[in-house]
C-alpha cells in the first residue's frame, strides 16, 4: 500500500473519533507509539497523519505534554441580525436599537465579549477604497476593532466611512460609540437601506495569525459588508476576519 493511503487511513481513523465523540475537545490524543503498534506503520507515517488532522484544525500538538482534541465552540453569527431591533428578539428590551449583533452573539450564548478599539484617517486599501466609490486619494475613517470572547481573540473587525461624511461625527473620534456607529449615519441622513455581503476564505497574514493567536493551519474566513444609503451611495465598508475554527455564519432567508 503506497504511504500516502497509509497516513491517510491513520487520520481517517482518528478524524472518525473526534467527529463520532469518541475522542472530546481537550481529551490526549494516543501516542505516535501507541499509533504505530495499533496501525502497524513507521512513525513517519503517523507524523504525517497527525500533521493532516493539525491542518484541518482538529488537533493540537503541544511541545512535551503531547496532542489533544482541540475546543471547538464556534459563534454563531447571523449577519441578518445587524438591523433589527432588540425587542424582535428579548421583548424586555423593547424599543432599544441593536447596538453590536457581535456582543448580542455572545452575552446571549453567556459567555463574555470584549473589544479594543482604534480609530484612524487612512487612505483605504484600493479594494475598499473601490467599494465606497471614493476618488483618487480621497480618505476614510476606520475603526478597527480586536474582538475578545471569554478573554480570547476572536475576531478583528474594520469599518470604513467616507471622510468627507463623517468627519465632523462621533465616528471619527476615538472610543466606542454607545448607540453604534449605523445610528450615527441615520442622524446624519445617510440610513442603510440595502447591503451587499461577501464571503471569503484564505490563509491568514502573519499579523493576522499572531494577532489573532491562530494555530499553525487555521484559514480565516473574510465577511465584506457594503452599506448603501436611499441614494445607493455605499456609506460604510466593514471588513471582518473570522478564524474558521471559531465562527458559524448562518442565514435564514424567508419567502414572501
Amino acid at each position: 500500500m503506497a504511504r500516502s493511503s497509509l497516513y491517510q487511513q491513520v487520520a481517517a481513523e482518528v478524524r472518525r473519533a473526534i467527529y463520532t465523540g469518541a475522542l472530546g475537545p481537550g481529551d490526549q490524543i494516543p501516542t505516535e507509539t501507541d499509533l504505530m503498534e495499533a496501525h502497524g506503520v513507521s512513525r513517519n507515517t503517523v507524523r504525517l497523519a497527525l500533521g493532516e488532522l493539525e491542518n484541518e484544525g482538529l488537533i493540537l500538538r503541544m511541545r512535551r505534554r503531547g496532542t489533544f482534541v482541540r475546543e471547538r465552540r464556534p459563534l454563531l453569527m447571523r449577519p441578518q441580525d445587524e438591523f433589527r431591533p432588540l425587542d424582535e428578539v428579548h421583548p424586555l428590551n423593547a424599543g432599544e436599537p441593536r447596538f453590536d449583533s457581535f456582543v448580542h452573539a455572545v452575552t446571549s450564548e453567556g459567555r463574555r465579549a470584549d473589544q479594543n478599539i482604534q480609530v484612524s484617517i487612512v487612505e483605504p486599501p484600493e479594494d475598499v477604497a473601490t467599494r465606497l466609490a471614493l476618488t483618487d486619494k480621497a480618505l476614510a475613517v476606520v475603526r478597527r476593532r480586536l474582538r475578545f470572547v471569554d478573554g480570547q481573540p476572536y475576531n478583528t473587525y474594520d469599518s470604513y466611512f467616507p471622510l468627507d461624511l463623517v468627519g465632523d461625527s462621533e465616528i471619527a473620534r476615538p472610543g466606542d460609540i454607545k448607540r453604534g456607529a449605523n445610528r450615527v449615519l441615520e442622524e446624519l441622513g445617510h440610513p442603510q437601506v440595502r447591503v451587499i455581503d461577501d464571503i471569503s476564505a484564505r490563509m491568514p497574514t502573519p499579523d493576522e495569525t499572531l494577532q489573532l493567536q491562530l494555530e499553525p493551519g487555521t484559514p480565516v474566513v473574510v465577511y465584506v459588508r457594503v452599506g448603501y444609503d436611499r441614494d445607493d451611495t455605499p456609506v460604510r465598508v466593514a471588513v471582518s476576519v473570522l478564524p474558521a475554527d471559531k465562527h458559524l455564519i448562518r442565514y435564514e432567508l424567508e419567502r414572501h
